[in-house]
């Protein structure tokens, strides 16, 4: 077969890690291809494909295998509840490809090239054990997180620590403005071109309004800046009214895994690929959902609504 077709744009190929491929399994022979259009594993004469609009779920998982040689497998489940799961056995690099296949299947007109798609691929998770669908429920995450963070405004918490070569607060000692301005211009504004591409509609699209806001000098370039994201009902019910007043790190702890059903493919993206990104520009961990808000507040961690205001 050939791949791509002479209509097709190559996004990514890949193959079992070398490794995989060494046991001799007849999977690891496997060759994986994704365009704009489909997904394709070739096996010898077997041809499995899938259309990207025909993906209905992706999940990422890792055997005691995949772990030991750093890979992951991905099951990409078709919309035709009929037909078994096309599998990427033992890929390299599998979560931010897993996030790839969220978007490009949930959002037809997102506009990816080749070179957003390596500068994905090229994303290091710190850890890497599962993805957002692998992840506790949106419900419980909810309840753990207010939990916690009760417990956290009742108590007394935890400095916050930055690190020595925190891009924006060394030392917890926050930079002069020009210097941060020379940041943005040198290494965030030229990543966020590759990296938001896909979520506005292209490279041209970012630029320095596209996070922080339209009023962003009126407003002296304070974050969060952008647009709202959805909220589950714990603030309808008057959790953020009656807390005393939430930071950035209180909301990620309690939404930070919840989106409406038709931006779950968007939101995967982003705290797959733009929050662990931007947290690694700025020199700090990026938000772990799984620990507590005490955690992720004293490593000054970024998260979604460092950017993301709460409607």
């Amino acid at each position: 077969m050939d791949l791509p077709l002479p209509w097709e744009r190559l996004l990514w190929r890949g193959r079992p890690s070398l490794l995989a491929r060494l046991t001799g399994a007849r999977r690891a022979a496997a060759r994986y291809v994704l365009t704009d259009f489909r997904l394709v594993s070739v096996r010898g004469e077997e041809v499995d494909e899938i259309a990207l609009q025909d993906i209905a779920e992706v999940h990422r998982r890792e055997s005691a295998l995949d772990r030991l040689i750093g890979a992951s497998t991905i099951d990409v489940h078709s919309r035709d509840r009929g037909r078994p799961p096309l599998v990427l056995h033992a890929v390299r690099r599998g979560a931010p490809l897993a996030a790839l296949l969220e978007l490009l299947s949930g959002d037809p007109r997102a506009r990816i090239d080749a070179d957003a798609v390596a500068a994905a691929m090229a994303w290091e998770p710190r850890s890497p054990h599962r993805t957002s669908r692998d992840a506790l429920a949106p419900l419980a995450l909810i309840l753990i997180a207010v939990v916690a963070s009760a417990i956290g405004l009742r108590g007394k918490l935890a400095a916050v620590t930055y690190s020595p070569d925190d891009a924006i607060y060394p030392n917890g000692q926050k930079v002069e403005r020009e210097a941060i301005a020379q940041f943005m211009k040198a290494e965030v504004l030229p990543w966020a071109r590759g990296a938001l591409a896909p979520i506005v509609g292209g490279a041209d699209r970012v630029r320095c309004e596209t996070c922080h806001g339209r009023d962003a000098a009126a407003r002296e370039w304070r974050m969060p800046g952008v647009a709202a994201l959805p909220v589950p009902d714990v603030r309808e019910h008057g959790w953020e009214w009656n807390s005393g007043g939430m930071d950035a790190q209180m909301r990620n702890a309690i939404y930070g895994y919840v989106a409406q059903s038709d931006k779950q493919h968007k939101a995967t993206y982003m705290r797959e690929i733009v929050m662990p990104g931007m947290a690694r520009l700025l020199r700090r961990a990026p938000y772990d959902f799984t620990r507590p808000y005490d955690y992720n507040r004293q490593r000054a961690a970024f998260g979604c609504y460092h950017c993301h205001n709460v409607s």
